[in-house]
């Protein structure tokens, strides 16, 4: 899921990302104030609406709609 998601980050958002990782296990205080309930998730925070996503995160078209991320056409 990290792989995944670093890939589409730095594609489509390369130097305009700032990316936690948080290992819930071995901090399980995190998941509790950040109600997770499932591994792996992923909280986009900023901009506004909050949004979460749970799995391995490999539908890449998937995440850029949901991430509300329009790829720069480079023509």
């Amino acid at each position: 899921a990290i792989e995944n998601l670093r890939e589409v980050c730095e594609e489509n958002l390369k130097g305009r990302y700032e990316l936690e990782i948080i290992d819930i296990y071995q901090q399980p205080i995190f998941a509790k104030e950040g109600k997770i309930i499932a591994a792996p998730t992923l909280i986009k925070e900023l901009p506004l609406p909050i949004r979460r996503f749970v799995g391995d995160l490999s539908d890449k078209q998937k995440l850029l709609v949901g991430l509300d991320i329009r790829k720069y056409d480079k023509k």
